[in-house]
């Protein structure tokens, strides 16, 4: 069957993954199997011994020969669709939406003959579900790991996943919430690019500390040690499978959200902000006891809040120092305040980049 799906798609051109609009022919001699992958982020392999990327960015990478390869993907919903990104020969392509009822691979087409590399990455979070990746097709395929480098978490809510960043091709205010979700181009993923490092996003829309952008959880302390963040599920993520040197942790602008401005909610409780804060960043060291622990302010908090957000890191950083006296001392980072330009006041993708070089030399620093 899955011959069949791959010549319809050589014939047809159905799904190009090319800035060239040329239709390409593909010679398959062998195919790789999703378990043969090396990827990076949180992953899973399934039942069927299909990898499901979860987290936002969550990516691999494989190189092939001759003019395209073939990607089989699909996605639980029938009826959703979801959305992968990618690198082709080291240079950045775009965005390409995975529908639900997809019966067709993807194709990736190059400009020319001779070996290229591929890089897939998941667009959006988590919460948006699985993008499932069956196998692969092509001639002379082989999967690629990520240069040995150090590792940097980035712990976070919807600036850290890049939602709302690229109205690009579904303006804002239009289509579903995932529709402008761009995790390439987010900040952590730029600068981990910039200082040739390798990165992991664990992030998750309007979440926060103690409560979240409308609601009182879960929060990220309560779904952090679930594969995919979600409260309800048995299934933890293994935390031995990536050691990062840095973790990076920028919540808060959920904390201090006033919702919808519908549902009742209780002025801002910095004692209970604090103090959760607290706790999670002990959970964050239980699991990489070597990590150097950064904390960030957010960029979208502004005024009095602002000044209340950075005393309050500035108490969980001495909280957290007290407690570890023998570990290196939590860094602390303050954004400049930011007028964001993407959808819902969030940062677009030109803003993430400001933001990434901001944070490049803070980085560069505690990297050394």
């Amino acid at each position: 069957m899955i011959s069949k799906y791959f010549r319809l798609a050589i014939i047809y051109c159905l799904v190009c993954f090319s800035c060239v609009p040329t239709k390409v022919k593909t010679e398959t001699s062998n195919n790789l199997a999703a378990t043969a992958l090396k990827p990076f982020g949180r992953f899973f392999i399934n039942p069927s011994q299909q990898l499901e990327l979860i987290s936002s960015a969550a990516h691999f990478g494989f190189s092939f020969e001759g003019s395209g390869c073939a990607l089989f993907a699909s996605i639980p919903n029938s009826e959703g669709h979801n959305y992968l990104q990618y690198e082709l020969d080291g240079v950045y392509q775009k965005r390409i939406k995975v529908h639900g009822n997809a019966k067709e691979p993807l194709v990736i087409s190059a400009p020319g003959p001779g070996k290229h590399t591929v890089w897939i990455y998941k667009a959006t979070e988590a919460h948006t579900g699985p993008i499932i990746i069956k196998q692969i097709n092509g001639t002379n395929l082989t999967p690629l790991s990520r240069p040995a480098a150090p590792i940097i978490e980035f712990i976070g809510n919807s600036i850290t996943c890049g939602a709302a960043a690229d109205p690009s091709e579904v303006p804002c205010g239009t289509g579903v919430y995932h529709d402008q979700h761009n995790a390439y181009q987010a900040y952590g993923p730029r600068v981990a690019r910039a200082l040739q490092v390798n990165y992991v996003l664990s992030s998750v829309s309007g979440i926060g500390v103690y409560r979240n952008w409308n609601s009182d959880g879960p929060t990220m302390p309560q779904v952090y040690e679930k594969i995919d963040f979600q409260s309800g599920n048995p299934q933890l993520w293994d935390f031995k499978t990536f050691t990062p040197q840095i973790v990076s942790i920028a919540l808060g602008t959920n904390d201090f959200s006033n919702g919808d401005g519908k549902k009742p909610r209780l002025p801002f409780d910095s004692v209970n902000f604090v103090t959760n804060y607290v706790r999670f960043v002990q959970t964050v060291k239980s699991k990489y006891p070597t990590a150097r622990i950064a904390l960030l302010s957010s960029p979208m908090i502004n005024g009095a809040n602002r000044t209340l957000l950075q005393n309050c890191l500035k108490g969980v950083k001495n909280s957290v120092d007290v407690l570890n006296p023998a570990a290196k001392p939590v860094e602390l980072f303050f954004f400049q305040p930011m007028q964001a330009r993407g959808c819902s006041g969030h940062p677009n993708v030109e803003d993430h980049a400001l933001l990434a070089k901001e944070l490049e030399p803070f980085f560069k620093k505690l990297l050394r």
